[in-house]
């Protein structure tokens, strides 16, 4: 099995607690303006291999919480797909 399958079957049950009715909220969450420029500024870095440990910190935990928005909101569509059937 792989991480990921693991980590999305180990989230499933808090998930079927709080996705059904908020898919389509779940579904438009963005960051705001700010956010995103800071998370494009140290992806810039990061190519150019200029980060410092502690941004290299920071955008890890960006790359952590975008990985986990990316599952709410597939499973979000999966739920509202599953209640249109």
């Amino acid at each position: 099995m792989s991480t990921q399958m693991a980590f999305q079957r180990g989230v499933s049950p808090l998930l079927q607690l709080l996705l059904p009715g908020k898919e389509d909220l779940i579904m438009s969450v963005m960051p705001d303006r700010t956010l995103r420029d800071r998370i494009d500024q140290l992806a810039g870095k990061s190519t150019e291999g200029e980060l410092t440990e502690e941004e290299r910190a920071e955008y890890e935990g960006y790359v952590r919480a975008n990985k986990f928005i990316a599952l709410m909101m597939r499973e979000a569509k999966r739920f509202k797909a599953q209640s249109a059937a």
